[in-house]
């Protein structure tokens, strides 16, 4: 390590036993250990000064109580006969089974913080605290294991390392780490002391902890017995009341008298989901600003944000982000401390229980879970006690909604992740399932966004191969000189940078189903080799002769049109129709605009849930604007759109940013026609379909069913704008 310059060099190659790697010094004893140089006179001199110093730190750290002082001195006196540039102690934490950075003394700047834990798999320490042996890695650069230690400690430029366990007689309390800048810069010679070091440091470390849990469980007994009391008293309360007034009378005076807080009351949602009613308000020295009855926005105040999140919000001091009538009413009662704790109850948020002082830092993070276990057994209260349905009926309304349409699509298709019920997506469905149990090559094509990865998937679980992988792979993503390496794997040393061995995504998908999306990408160079695997069965690593064969399902995807790049030259013709075997064509959504209010309720469920909101209902004339938008990006454009709606949306209703939207352009000759109005861009959309059908209404490919509408509903739509029955 860096301290090598207090002693004599100790390299690999003169090292019995030692590992370019790493070295674990499996058990050797201290007097097996050589000697630091042949001179006397040396070996006492040195002997001397660590000895003395050995004292100094067992006297510095003996009666420490806290860690980080207690490892800050023993930093100081090490650096005296250690030369090191890092230093870390990592304890093992025995609930959470993880090894817990304590503390970290570096040059430089990286990741590493108080704190931050490792699985004990992953870390040095943790390698330390599980075998009970100092670990020794002389060169970072060649160690292979704990991968994300080892890139931290590169941040802090240590290049060589070493790890001692801290034990005493009674438990394994965790490792600390001595770091060097230099390679090679740790030997045998050097074990003595660091072990030495670490049996007073264990002994220091046990000692203060058991300094802390002691002082904690008398602080523990404390608090519990007061809580236990105030559950008590809030348990009776609740059974014995049973509307929601009689309970914002009883709960919030019980729970102020219990913290000794200033203020306590309740507060509900109201019927728009807006704003928060408070109820219940106990507040004996109220100036008239918080009064029963008040509402307060839920945008803009901390028991709104509480209720949005369904998290407990605390603040020490009067924030200054809130609404105009939230900051009036705190400067006025003179708040300085707030506790907001939500009411949820089987993931339904019911309201929030709020807590104030006039004291800056009056509630502490142990009283705030505590008040948590109060506001659950107050939830189950206010449940009872609230009518059903009426704040959640929309939101059910929806969900119910949503449920049906998985539910009939999984009844008919078992695709459980494609939402919609034009005729023309259940065609492609159909499809679907018709090639799912044949083990033939399937080629979808379609527009960028239209779902093609969906259709593969559900073929795969549709399949015999069901159970086994899916693996996918977008040959776009990958530059051409490597895309052979991901699709076919490569052996050790077949080209620069190949360290080690690497399988392919055709070996890793053997006995599955193998994904190929954008298709058209591959290089004419690599086609022939993936021809062969799809009628051979069979392929070689990059750098090696010896055939592999595999038992694979191939779904490959484009947008791409591969018969005119195979007219140009751009594209095997023999791999295309090897490709094209079962053909599936991807509607844009542009032709199932009668899916897409199923795909906006959808996208706004999964969206709203994931970002605790409450959005119930979608207004008509956006829908109605959705829905005769062209959607040159297809689902994924909705799906962003949706998203970012979601995110825009503070109240019940979904607010789109049309605005965003691009106009539709439709090319002619000699000019560039853009339509006005969403009337013209229906009609226009309308007679394109109808010329392509050739004026055929009915059928399977008829006009009305390529647009997802019944017959009748196209000829109402044709009357309302003035489009005639045959073409002009």
């Amino acid at each position: 390590m860096a301290w090598q310059a207090k002693v004599e060099t100790s390299t690999a190659s003169d090292t019995p036993g030692f590992n370019l790697q790493s070295q674990d010094l499996s058990g050797k004893r201290l007097e097996q250990i050589p000697p630091i140089t042949s001179d006397p006179g040396k070996i006492g001199a040195v002997a001397v000064h660590r000895y003395a110093e050995l004292l100094e730190i067992s006297k510095a750290v003996a009666y420490h109580r806290d860690l980080g002082e207690l490892f800050q001195n023993l930093a100081r006196h090490l650096h005296s006969v250690v030369d090191f540039h890092y230093l870390s102690v990592v304890l093992h934490d025995p609930l959470r089974n993880v090894m817990r950075m304590h503390v970290v003394e570096a040059d430089g700047l990286g990741d590493l913080r108080p704190g931050m834990e490792f699985s004990i798999d992953e870390s040095p320490s943790g390698w330390v605290w599980n075998n009970q042996r100092p670990l020794f890695v002389p060169d970072i650069d060649r160690e292979i294991r704990f991968a994300r230690p080892i890139r931290i400690l590169r941040e802090y430029g240590v290049r060589s390392f070493s790890s001692f366990p801290l034990t005493t007689p009674r438990r394994r309390l965790g490792a600390y780490t001595l770091g060097s800048s230099q390679p090679d810069a740790c030997s045998d010679s050097d074990l003595e002391f660091p072990l030495l070091v670490a049996e007073q440091v264990a002994l220091a470390v046990e000692n203060a902890l058991n300094y802390q849990e002691a002082t904690e469980l008398q602080r523990q007994v404390t608090r519990e017995r007061d809580h236990l009391k105030l559950l008590l008293d809030v348990n009776n309360a609740v059974v014995s009341n049973l509307s929601p007034s009689e309970l914002a009378r009883a709960i919030p005076a019980k729970v102020r008298t219990a913290m000794q807080c200033d203020a306590a009351c309740l507060s509900l949602p109201d019927s728009e989901g807006t704003h928060l009613q408070i109820l219940g308000l106990d507040y004996p020295d109220a100036r008239g600003f918080l009064h029963e009855d008040m509402v307060l926005p839920i945008d803009g105040s901390s028991p709104g944000t509480a209720y949005s999140t369904g998290r407990p919000l605390v603040w020490g001091s009067a924030p200054t982000t809130l609404s105009l009538i939230a900051m009036e009413a705190n400067a006025a009662e003179g708040f300085q401390s707030g506790c907001f704790l939500p009411l949820v109850r089987r993931n339904r948020k019911l309201g929030v229980l709020h807590l104030l002082d006039r004291k800056a830092n009056a509630f502490a993070e142990q009283d705030v879970d505590f008040l948590c276990q109060v506001a659950t057994q107050v939830a189950i209260a206010v449940e009872n006690a609230l009518e059903y349905g009426e704040l959640s009926q929309s939101r059910e309304r929806l969900a119910s909604e949503r449920l049906y349409l998985r539910d009939e699509i999984r009844t008919e298709h078992n695709f459980e992740e494609i939402v919609g019920e034009s005729a023309i997506l259940k065609r492609v469905l159909k499809q679907a399932e018709t090639v799912a149990p044949a083990q033939s090559t399937v080629l979808i094509q379609g527009e960028t966004g239209t779902g093609k990865e969906l259709i593969a998937r559900a073929i795969h679980n549709l399949s015999s191969r069901r159970d086994h992988i899916f693996v996918k792979l977008n040959c776009a993503a990958i530059p051409s000189g490597l895309l052979e390496s991901e699709l076919f794997g490569h052996e050790k040393g077949a080209f620069t940078g190949a360290i080690t061995q690497k399988i392919g995504r055709f070996e890793l998908a053997n006995t599955g189903t193998l994904f190929l999306d954008e298709i058209g990408d591959i290089p004419l160079e690599l086609q022939p080799k993936l021809l062969r695997v799809l009628q051979e069965q069979e392929f070689e690593r990059l750098g090696s002769n010896r055939s592999l064969r595999v038992d694979v399902r191939l779904i490959a995807a484009t947008n791409q049109d591969l018969a005119r790049m195979v007219e140009q030259n751009q594209f095997r013709a023999d791999l295309y129709y090897r490709l094209n075997v079962f053909p599936i064509k991807m509607p844009a959504l542009r032709e199932r605009a009668v899916d897409i209010p199923h795909l906006v309720k959808h996208f706004v469920a999964v969206y709203s849930e994931q970002m605790n909101k409450k959005i119930e209902y979608v207004p008509e004339e956006v829908l109605e604007a959705l829905v005769h938008y062209e959607w040159p990006g297809n689902i994924r454009e909705l799906q962003n759109l949706i998203e970012r709606a979601v995110i825009l949306s503070s109240g019940p209703e979904l607010h789109v940013p049309l605005g965003e939207l691009k106009p539709i352009h439709k090319k002619a000759p000699g000019k560039t026609k853009t339509f006005g109005t969403l009337e013209e861009a229906e009609r226009e959309h309308i007679t394109e379909v109808l010329r392509d059908t050739q004026w055929v209404l009915g059928g399977n490919d008829g006009a009305a069913a390529r647009l997802g509408v019944p017959r009748t509903t196209l000829i109402y739509k044709m009357r309302r704008l003035g489009i005639p029955r045959q073409p002009e």
